[in-house]
């Protein structure tokens, strides 16, 4: 079958809704399907078009098997919202249009950012063929939680249209069962939602041995490593998070952050000002090197602000960190917090409670017994969250949609 996929992050972007989208193509490519991406120029989270790219007006490339085209956007870092509304409106109209000239049996348009799913609903008119909102954030719920936008009749206006889009697809796929609840309360008929949770790629993240070298050129050798690696943008509460590594006495507990976003210049001059020297930042890096940086760590990192809606949320690095047997310390509240403690791979801290923060840290870092049986549940998570399972589960759902 033939799939027309809209998407705003694709690799060499290395975000989790482009490492989710790039690993399920992967894989239906594998079962045989034609997969078309449609996306703009690599530039998450600076803003910056990465090296040997251009934002063309129309780009073609192949990867994996994967067609994928690049179609021209305004293109903004990941920091002031109605910048961010442009480049996301732009890319949507840019997709919509060439969209219109690739054969398919079946549009996806994920989220974030929805207007992706502007450019499914209106393809699927234009084509007449089906259409699906995966979802992957309730957007714009979440600009609300996070305080990215004080105008409430417009974004009252927003979640308007996004339920008439929930209604307008065919399907919706969502990430967590948390979404699908959220939608149903809200009107959406439950029998048109199914639900694919993120997962392990098991192939890319495995166990393996720290790599000494980097730890000695990072000065971390002796150290108990709690690594934050990903996006640093507003919903992830890193301000909160380095005022109290402010509190932490224990001198061989050291935090690496590793990544870019909106927040990150805020979060570095918040360590200079608290003069911490417990904390390491460094830049973005590849997918194919998160693995040995995520090896350097004892505990992953995964918090989000205290807030109801991000309870339906459940972070990827847990499934990351899990098959690489790296125990998690989730802030996170609500199904996340379930599956964590379902499979027993890693602990759980209030969000935004900084007793409670610390107090966890120093049992991952102290408890030897129970930290062993974390890493085992680390596996089990990992093996019954394969994206590969997951990835054909949702290419099962394509194909009776895309008849």
């Amino acid at each position: 079958m033939k799939i027309l996929f809209i998407t705003d992050n694709f690799p060499p972007e290395t975000n989790a809704p482009a490492t989710r989208t790039y690993e399920h193509c992967v894989e239906w490519v594998k079962a045989g399907a034609k997969v078309t991406i449609i996306t703009c120029a690599p530039n998450f989270p600076q803003g910056k078009i990465y090296s040997g790219y251009n934002n063309k007006f129309f780009q073609k490339e192949n990867i994996d098997g994967i067609h994928v085209i690049r179609v021209w956007s305004y293109i903004t870092a990941n920091e002031g919202f109605i910048k961010r509304v442009l480049d996301y409106m732009s890319f949507a109209f840019m997709a919509f249009i060439v969209g219109i000239f690739q054969k398919t049996d079946v549009i996806i348009a994920t989220s974030p950012q929805f207007f992706t799913t502007w450019s499914g609903s209106a393809l699927s008119k234009i084509k007449r063929k089906p259409w699906i909102f995966e979802l992957r954030d309730l957007w714009p719920e979440s600009i609300r939680t996070v305080g990215a936008m004080k105008h409430e009749k417009i974004l009252d206006r927003l979640e308007k249209i996004e339920l008439w889009l929930y209604k307008d697809s065919t399907r919706v796929i969502a990430v967590t069962d948390a979404f699908k609840d959220n939608l149903v309360h809200r009107g959406i008929n439950k029998d048109k939602i199914d639900v694919i949770t993120n997962g392990s790629n098991t192939e890319l993240f495995s166990p393996q041995e720290k790599d000494e070298k980097l730890l000695q050129e990072l000065g971390l050798s002796d150290a108990f490593v709690v690594g934050y690696i990903g996006t640093h943008g507003m919903a992830h509460s890193l301000d909160f998070i380095i005022r109290s590594i402010a509190k932490i006495t224990d001198k061989k507990i050291h935090f690496l952050f590793v990544g870019g976003g909106a927040v990150k210049e805020n979060i570095i001059t918040i360590a200079k000002e608290l003069k911490l020297d417990n904390i390491t930042f460094l830049d973005p890096i590849t997918k194919e090197d998160v693995p040995k940086y995520l090896a350097l760590t004892d505990v992953s990192l995964a918090p989000l602000k205290k807030s109801d809606t991000f309870k339906t949320v459940i972070p990827s690095k847990i499934f990351e960190a899990s098959a690489m047997q790296k125990p998690t310390l989730l802030g996170v509240e609500g199904q996340a917090q379930e599956i964590l403690e379902k499979y027993n791979a890693g602990v759980c801290f209030e969000p935004e409670n900084e007793e409670d923060f610390i107090k966890k840290i120093l049992h991952l870092k102290n408890d030897v017994k129970e930290y062993k049986a974390y890493q085992n549940g680390c596996l089990k998570l990992a093996e019954a969250y394969d994206r590969k399972n997951l990835a054909k589960k949702m290419l099962t759902i394509l194909q009776k949609v895309g008849k």
